[in-house]
């Protein structure tokens, strides 16, 4: 392509692509006509001559068969009023040959146009004639060049008397090649017009297509995409109208969980069979509208934009918010933190004081038993918690999400039957299947006519069921599989961060140990949450 550009600019040819590629259709299409034209001319030429011979030899048979012709040789001698020039020169006149002759077997002319030459040898070779060969050649003689065909001469007993030569101006036969070429240059012509038109024709059609642009920037162009695509940090996805993939950048396929060398293969193959049916899929095919798309594939929180393009495909981008939701969703447990230390400060502080008044009183009895009070109360809530649920991490957060309960006015409780070992193989993904739900059932309780929040955590062998119970209004029944979905919610969204994705995140890492998390009412009405994880525990 380099090379042929500066060979462009060197010749003086036009830089656009579109000129280029005209002038090289057009010099095609010449190049053809030409071409055909003289592949149709050289057969032509020869098919002319082989055409003269055989009418020539057609002829001097019809000749050769007039027994009058042969006896004329047998009876008469070679003079210019014998019967056998007769016969020769009605036959050349009727047949509009050149020359008819007839020679004995001598090889001396019996007939000849020129009377002067009768009785003279002929001048070129007549042996395979008279040995009663026939004969087809283009050659020289005393008339010029001429398509010759000659036959044996036969008496009436079969014996060979003499031939009969006859031949056609080869004048004749390029004459008639000649007339041809007219007519075949005005198709050649003709064809060469209609090249030149639809050659015009597509060049505009690719010049509307490559707007104009030189092959240069064509090439600078692709150049520029692909350096683009595979060094920018945003996933690029180009979907063909049918919704193939036609590209998939490095990143895209880092954040999709691909395998590196998998993106190449991406291209031609339905964006289902990439990509697997749900949600990320409903947004790259455009079949989930809208802006700054919240997803989640795998174990990342992905936002999702589609552009369409001009051919019915599309562009979609893909942006990484898994760092920005974790960093949210820990300002979210720092506030509670927070919030709930503030709880504690104006508690403890009246608890100061009431203390202080009694002191003051000199009420030292009930001083004492106020302090061992409040803190049995702290103690026995750490106590029941770290009795039932053995994993610190678990029971750690229990404990502080019941302090954050406390403050709101909600209480929050754990079953009878609640018992979890120290065994578990990913308390990480528990804790934060927990925390979702926790949070969510406290939003749900508060402000209900008489709040509670129930966890449940027990082992059935190496599965952990885990149920969440509040007291607040409940899911519809309607509505218990799209609470799953991501970017679905009934609250406001937070400054820093959408909402819509606590529970996408249960499902999913539920899914992800095999397991399943569904929605469903609680006895004493509320919403209540189920998440079973096989293999949970060593």
């Amino acid at each position: 392509m380099r090379f042929s550009l500066l060979s462009a600019r060197r010749l003086g040819l036009p830089r656009r692509a579109v000129s280029q590629i005209l002038l090289t259709q057009l010099a095609i299409a010449a190049g053809v006509a030409v071409l055909a034209t003289g592949l149709f001319l050289a057969p032509l030429s020869a098919q002319l001559d082989d055409q003269a011979m055989r009418r020539a030899l057609a002829i001097a048979q019809s000749a050769a068969a007039d027994p009058a012709l042969a006896a004329g040789v047998l009876s008469s001698g070679a003079s210019a009023d014998s019967p056998v020039q007769s016969s020769a020169e009605r036959i050349r006149r009727a047949t509009g040959a050149e020359y008819v002759v007839v020679l004995d077997l001598d090889g001396i002319r019996r007939s000849h146009p020129s009377a002067d030459r009768i009785g003279l040898p002929v001048s070129t070779d007549p042996s395979d004639a008279l040995a009663g060969r026939e004969v087809m050649e283009i050659d020289d003689g005393t008339l010029g060049r001429s398509a010759r065909g000659k036959v044996p001469l036969l008496a009436a007993d079969g014996e060979i008397v003499g031939a009969v030569s006859v031949g056609i101006a080869y004048d004749s036969v390029r004459d008639r090649l000649l007339g041809a070429i007219p007519g075949l240059l005005a198709y050649a012509g003709g064809a060469l017009a209609a090249g030149a038109l639809a050659a015009y024709l597509l060049s505009r059609r690719i010049q509307r297509q490559t707007r104009d642009l030189a092959f240069s920037d064509i090439a600078g162009l692709l150049a520029e995409r692909e350096a683009m695509l595979h060094s920018i940090r945003e996933g690029v996805i180009a979907l063909a109208p049918d919704g193939r993939v036609r590209l998939v950048n490095d990143e895209a396929a880092r954040l999709l969980g691909l395998a590196p060398d998998a993106a190449d293969g991406c291209a031609g193959r339905p964006l289902e069979d990439v990509l697997g049916t749900g949600r990320t899929t409903d947004v790259l095919s455009g079949r989930v509208t809208g802006q700054d798309l919240l997803t989640v594939q795998g174990s990342r929180v992905l936002v999702a934009n589609r552009m369409p393009t001009e051919d019915g495909g599309a562009v979609a981008t893909l942006r990484d918010r898994t760092e920005l939701e974790h960093l949210g969703r820990e300002l979210d447990s720092t506030r509670g933190l927070i919030d709930a230390l503030r709880a504690q400060d104006h508690e403890h502080a009246n608890r100061l004081h009431t203390l202080l008044g009694l002191l003051e009183l000199g009420l030292h009895e009930e001083a004492v038993e106020f302090v061992t009070e409040v803190a049995g109360v702290h103690r026995t809530t750490a106590e029941q918690v770290t009795e039932k649920v053995h994993d610190p991490l678990l029971a750690a957060l229990l404990v502080g999400k019941a302090t954050v309960a406390a403050e709101r006015g909600v209480p929050l409780r754990l079953a009878g039957t609640t018992l979890l070992p120290d065994r578990l193989v990913d308390p990480g993904g528990l804790v934060t299947i927990l925390g979702n739900l926790v949070d969510n059932a406290l939003d749900a309780a508060t402000g209900s006519a008489a709040p509670l929040v129930e966890v449940e955590l027990r082992a059935e062998g190496r599965t952990a069921v885990l149920r969440v119970r509040d007291s607040g209004p409940g899911v519809p029944a309607a509505r218990r599989e799209e609470i799953f979905t991501e970017g679905w919610s009934t609250k406001q969204p937070k400054a820093h961060r959408e909402r819509g994705l606590g529970l996408a995140l249960v499902r999913r890492l539920a899914e992800r140990q095999g397991g399943s998390a569904r929605a469903g009412e609680a006895a004493d009405g509320g919403a209540e949450f189920s998440v079973v994880l096989p293999e949970a525990l060593r």
